[in-house]
């Protein structure tokens, strides 16, 4: 299953929406495909979409998804890296009016450049090829999936264990 979402920020992200309906549609993948659409007026037409989804849905699609490809915030992006997946990040971008600026382009640039993580697909053409290749393109990256929290802890673990 892929799952797709576009957060909840009001502007509408119909350019994703209607991508991933086109590439459903024309059998890109065989993949079952679940959006949360937001405040999009686009309606897909070959993938399963709710406005909305609890917390705890939104974790467990994140968790069965093979693919997570998210907006560019920050949070969305986030939760799957917590369970150790790799997310397609799709900034919203000001020229095409889902965002007010750029900063999601920007924001996503930094941590594909710094942590080596996530995939960004700047160009909406390029998410076919991104989603088909999507396992030769993670293994590419050599980023680590660990959170800081989780690298804190086994610090201060193994601070503890040294003192005792």
């Amino acid at each position: 299953m892929i799952f797709v979402t576009v957060g909840t920020h009001e502007q509408p992200f119909n350019r994703l929406i209607k991508k991933i309906d086109e590439l459903k549609r024309d059998e890109l993948f065989g993949d079952d495909v679940v959006i949360q659409t937001g405040y999009s007026d686009y309606k897909p037409n070959n993938c399963e979409h709710s406005k909305f989804f609890g917390h705890d849905e939104m974790q467990q699609l994140v968790k069965d998804a093979r693919i997570v490809i998210t907006h560019g915030g920050p949070s969305s992006f986030i939760m799957p890296l917590q369970v150790q997946k790799v997310p397609i990040v799709v900034p919203r971008l000001k020229a095409f009016n889902e965002h007010v600026n750029n900063h999601q382009l920007d924001f996503a640039r930094q941590v594909a450049t710094r942590q080596k993580n996530i995939l960004v697909v700047e160009n909406i053409d390029n998410l076919g090829p991104t989603i088909h290749n999507y396992e030769s393109e993670i293994s590419k990256l050599n980023g680590s999936l660990e959170s800081n929290n989780s690298r804190f802890n086994k610090s201060l673990q193994n601070m503890v264990d040294d003192l005792f």
